[in-house]
């Protein structure tokens, strides 16, 4: 998805907080967010772990967590960037 397209439905859908999030190699232990997150790769990787569920999203792939998902996160060997919307 392009990033033009990913911010205008964004809009669409009520995701206001719009921040560009920037993540060395490694990883982040399992960790809640108290708002609903959907984010469009930009560079690098990124695989979300969901309870035994992980899934890797590459440049132009589009993840979407609700609020309060218990999560693990691992970024690329050359990290990832990515654009989030929050509400």
């Amino acid at each position: 998805m392009q990033r033009d397209t990913f911010e205008q439905a964004l809009a669409r859908e009520g995701f206001t907080a719009l921040v560009t999030v920037t993540r060395e190699a490694g990883d982040l232990g399992e960790h809640t967010h108290p708002f609903e997150a959907k984010a469009l790769i930009l560079l690098g990787e990124i695989a979300i772990r969901v309870g035994d569920n992980e899934r890797v999203y590459r440049e132009g792939d589009v993840f979407h967590l609700a609020a309060n998902v218990a999560h693990a996160e691992r970024y690329g060997p050359a990290g990832v960037q990515y654009l989030v919307g929050r509400k």
